[in-house]
């Protein structure tokens, strides 16, 4: 079975519905398809799980503008996909930062504003590039050749956020498997209810541990700003589930996906071995060329909304696909090739709106000091000779598994 995100209403017998766009297998994307959306049916109905569909939409202005409507919200697991009846009391929450709107969501993202902003995160700088460089000393020592997800993209974002957030890194041998398979299985109810259960109770127990014994992180701080009355329970464990959940996954994605394109093209990747004063614009282009799980972002609309000669009804699901409008070739000069030195670079890699990324500026400095960090410590840095990168084309992210390396 392709994989597909969660679905929407079913379609009418009238409906012209297409399959759900999918790169080839072992590859990342964007879907070839997406061009041909562009140009012929920007906005077109596509299916997905559960004999449901969600309007897929590919141009960047559209998707521009629909990333920043009030009209369009992020569903939850209590709402989608649409199941007959009503909700149980019992069913599981997993309500982070991006389901949450209005004062709620105001609120919080006021409250972890700072610890985020582009000064502290610069200010964190020397202890990421410390953390980088602990990791891949003990790589160099297990090789050549090596698996550079496993030794460096994968647990580098992850050792970042836990030293900022304030979630102790030796846990992650229990809650990662959790995380897989709240990801794997938000579509069934009782897979949804048990590891929705176990997270929360996860970050239920780090709160209360910050409550006796506070840090200098930010999740203690958000505990003084619940206990002063100015964030409620709800919106601190929010905030903690969306760390959990894609706080440092979708780092870590960008991260191998641009070290395996750099790997791929070696004169490029000389390049800014070479040219240190190019990694600000080549940050920003990989970010634009990096299809991470395509920009899969489903949304529902909660009134009527005209959009590229459709009308998108009350309660349809809508997908603006971020990765096939950073390929729209009426923004981005030769969009399907990558330029490090791109000037002009308006990408929607952090999305748009009330609900952009909150950690824009802590992803760019991971990406930026993993990128240096490697380029110093392995300048000859290459793929191993006869071994191929694993992919997980059952999955959505389309990054790849393993990275087999050499240096």
């Amino acid at each position: 079975m392709t994989p597909q995100p969660p679905g929407a209403r079913a379609p009418g017998p009238e409906a012209d519905v297409l399959d759900f766009p999918l790169p080839p297998p072992g590859t990342m994307g964007p879907p070839e398809s997406c061009a041909r959306l562009r140009e012929g049916r920007p906005v077109a109905r596509v299916g997905l799980l559960m004999d449901a569909t969600a309007w897929y939409v590919t141009r960047y202005e559209d998707v521009r503008t629909l990333l920043a409507d009030p009209r369009l919200i992020r569903p939850t697991i209590n709402d989608w996909p649409p199941r007959p009846g009503p909700a149980a009391d019992d069913e599981p929450r997993l309500v982070t930062m991006a389901e949450l709107d209005g004062p709620r969501h105001l609120a919080l993202r006021r409250s972890v504003a700072s610890a985020f902003s582009s000064g502290a995160v610069r200010d964190r700088l020397p202890r990421v590039r410390g953390l980088a460089e602990r990791l891949l000393e003990e790589f160099a020592e297990s090789g050549p050749p090596g698996d550079l997800v496993a030794g460096f993209t994968e647990p580098f974002p992850l050792l970042v956020l836990c030293d900022l957030v304030g979630i102790p890194s030796r846990d992650q041998d229990w809650f990662l498997p959790v995380l897989d398979a709240a990801l794997d299985g938000m579509v069934t109810v009782e897979e949804g209810r048990r590891v929705t259960d176990l997270l929360r109770a996860y970050v239920a127990e780090l709160i209360a541990r910050k409550r006796s014994r506070p840090g200098d992180d930010v999740l203690s701080l958000l505990v003084r700003q619940c206990e002063d009355g100015t964030l409620t329970g709800e919106e601190v464990t929010a905030f903690g589930l969306s760390m959990l959940t894609v706080g440092f996954g979708i780092s870590g994605f960008f991260l191998a996906d641009s070290v395996h394109t750099l790997l791929h093209r070696p004169d490029e990747w000389a390049r800014l071995r070479d040219h240190r004063e190019l990694m600000p614009g080549a940050v920003e282009e990989l970010l634009r060329y990096m299809p991470v799980m395509n920009g899969t972002v489903l949304l529902l609309a909660t009134e009527d909304i005209k959009v590229g000669g459709q009308t998108i009804r009350e309660g349809d699901a809508v997908i603006p696909v971020l990765a096939s409008a950073n390929r729209d070739g009426s923004v981005f000069a030769d969009a399907a090739r990558l330029d490090l030195c791109r000037a002009d670079n308006p990408h929607l890699a952090f999305g748009r709106g009330t609900h952009n990324c909150v950690g824009a500026h802590l992803a760019r400095a991971e990406l930026t000091v993993g990128l240096e960090a490697l380029l110093d410590r392995f300048p000859q840095l290459r793929p191993a000779e006869g071994q191929e990168p694993l992919w997980d084309d059952q999955s959505v992210t389309k990054s790849p598994l393993t990275l087999p390396v050499s240096w």
